[in-house]
């Protein structure tokens, strides 16, 4: 039986607390769970210790198991020390979209424009000057 730790949503309506879960791929989100083993209360703030509170012991029996924790439940096992999570990469993601770009190369432009008008101002005053010193 191919197992998931996952979370289970509880909690009312914009109040959400998760459960810590290990169930069967094929069971509903919030369905049947072969056992709970531990929570999550994201209101509670980052650094709370009862933000996340899992059971290791059984986390542990369980991934020896072959049970698979999704991203997020691997992000909490990985910030508790009991499992490692692979870093990503994202290359495209610091990348600016199309317009924000368009935008970018247009106040470059502007940018090249003012700096070229300053300096066609500043090399007649400077001949002018010049000429005045060779007489």
């Amino acid at each position: 039986m191919a197992t998931r730790i996952r979370l289970a949503r509880g909690g009312s309506k914009k109040r959400p607390h998760y459960s810590v879960v290990i169930a069967d791929i094929r069971s509903p989100r919030d369905g049947r769970f072969i056992e709970k083993v531990g929570t999550y209360n994201p209101l509670l703030s980052k650094d709370d210790e009862r933000r996340v509170i899992l059971k290791e012991d059984r986390i542990k029996h369980w991934l020896e198991q072959g049970a698979v924790p999704t991203d997020r439940v691997l992000r909490f096992l990985d910030a508790a020390g009991m499992a490692t999570r692979p870093s990503r990469n994202n290359p495209n993601k610091a990348k600016l979209g199309k317009k924000a770009q368009e935008r970018l190369d247009e106040l470059r432009a502007k940018e090249e424009a003012a700096a070229a008008a300053a300096e066609a101002a500043a090399a007649p005053a400077e001949e002018a000057s010049e000429e005045a010193t060779a007489e």
